[in-house]
Parts: C-alpha cells; sequence; structure tokens
C-alpha cells in the first residue's frame, strides 16, 4: 500500500525512458504527434498565432483538435460541449504548450510561436523528441490540478510502472490496480480514502501514461461514466526497461 510515511522512508529511482528499438512514436504517443503536428505547423505559417493573453488562437486550437487525433479529445468530441473553441478548453494542448516552451522547440516573438533551430532539428528525427520529453513530461510535470497536488505520488513512478508492466500485459482495470497498489476490495468504493486514491490512480497516473503513448485505454463497448481496460502499447516495450521485465526473474508483483 502506498502511503505518506512509506513515501518519506523509502529512496527511489525513476526509470529510465528511452528508446531503444526502432519505432515510430507519433503512431502511438498523443503527446509526441501532438509536438510534431505544432512544430510543423508553425514551419507552415510562420509560426503558432497566440492571443493577447499569450494563449494559442482559435485557428491553432481548431487545427489542433481536428489533426491531433487525441483520444477523447476530437474536434467532434470537443464541440459537443463548447461552441468555440479556445486553448484552455481543449486540454491537451497544456502539455503541448508547455512543452514547447520548455524545451525551447519554439520562441515568442510579438505574437506568434516561432519554432527555433532546436526545434526544427527535432522534426527530423520523433525518436530523438520522445527521448527529449518523455522523461520530464512524465516525472515533472505537474499531471494533478493544485487542489490535488500530491508530491509524495511522484516518488512512487518506479512501483506504478513494474506494477503495470505486469498487470496491464493482458489488461487490467482501474479496479485491479486499486487492489493491487492500496489493498482496497470493492466493498470500500465509498470509502473517503478509495475515492481520492482512485481519482489519485486514475488521472495522475493512467492518464499521462496513456497521453504518453506507453499505455492505452480500451473504451470500446463503454459508456462515458465506465473505466476501460488498459494496455502496455509497443511504445512500452520499445521505452522501458524494468525490473518486473520476464527477463529478470521477479515473480509477478501482484
Amino acid at each position: 500500500m502506498i502511503t505518506h510515511q512509506l513515501a518519506r522512508s523509502l529512496p527511489f529511482m525513476d526509470p529510465t525512458i528511452a528508446l531503444h528499438k526502432p519505432i515510430d512514436p507519433c503512431e502511438h504517443s498523443p503527446l509526441i504527434r501532438g509536438l510534431v503536428l505544432s512544430l510543423n505547423y508553425a514551419v507552415e505559417h510562420g509560426g503558432i498565432g497566440l492571443t493577447q493573453t499569450g494563449a494559442m488562437n482559435r485557428k491553432f486550437v481548431t487545427f489542433a483538435a481536428n489533426a491531433f487525433n487525441w483520444p477523447g479529445y476530437t474536434a467532434k468530441e470537443l464541440l459537443l460541449v463548447n461552441k468555440v473553441l479556445d486553448e484552455h478548453k481543449m486540454p491537451p494542448l497544456e502539455p503541448i504548450h508547455a512543452s514547447l516552451r520548455h524545451f525551447k522547440l519554439v520562441r515568442r516573438y510579438k505574437d506568434k510561436l516561432r519554432i527555433t533551430k532546436l526545434g526544427k532539428n527535432m522534426l527530423k528525427d520523433p525518436q530523438d523528441l520522445f527521448d527529449l520529453a518523455a522523461p520530464v513530461y512524465l516525472y515533472r510535470f505537474q499531471h494533478a490540478p493544485p487542489a490535488r497536488q500530491q508530491d509524495y505520488l511522484a516518488q512512487f513512478w518506479h512501483v506504478f510502472l513494474n506494477v503495470l508492466n505486469l498487470e496491464a500485459e493482458a489488461g487490467c482495470t482501474v479496479r485491479d490496480l486499486m487492489r493491487i497498489l492500496y489493498g482496497f476490495e470493492d466493498t470500500d468504493n465509498r470509502a473517503l480514502t478509495y475515492c481520492e486514491s482512485r481519482l489519485e490512480l486514475k488521472y495522475d497516473i493512467l492518464k499521462p501514461l496513456c497521453w504518453l503513448g506507453i499505455l492505452r485505454e480500451d473504451r470500446e463497448g463503454r459508456d462515458l461514466l465506465e473505466d476501460g481496460i488498459y494496455y502496455k502499447t509497443p511504445l512500452w516495450y520499445a521505452a522501458l526497461h524494468l525490473e518486473s521485465d520476464p527477463e529478470v526473474g521477479l515473480r509477478r508483483l501482484s
């Protein structure tokens, strides 16, 4: 079970995330695909237009909604609840915008974000872009909103990844992971600690892994309120070496 006390007492090391097999990360990673499409847009349009407040303008947001093919945030899905698309109405643009600026792939010039020399170099090989952005996005980006920020969770990425390495091989649900990681059973689902832990697991751990593209959620046949089944993607196998890999010889953690 993951606790605040355990977080303070255990040393940790984030598993290395870097591609060791040839693969196109854009095929599996919404984040990398979004970065590449954004950089290409900046090349073709002389930059990404900004509003007076510094947000990406509606022209680019509309392009992103149509082009990114981001699960759960396609133009069709977004326009069901929004008449117009501003940056803050498309949540995936938060890590995209932050990553473009953080890694200096673009620079602001007047009312546009213009691609830099580094950004042009990264366009030549998305694998290099994945190696640059993936560990920072997963381990250092603040995935939780301010009201739910829990710094202690960041100390346990090695636990989450090793458990998922085993459980998501054949597919697992949030319910499965709640039992394995926290010791919760279905009868605990009305307890406050259960609800808080489930929220953190689903949105601060599983969602970033899916947005990075090393995990995917299969939602076929499920409504909006139902959780899907989580599976590892080919990008997982190409980017991670973990203590729980079969060749290491450790027993199943669950």
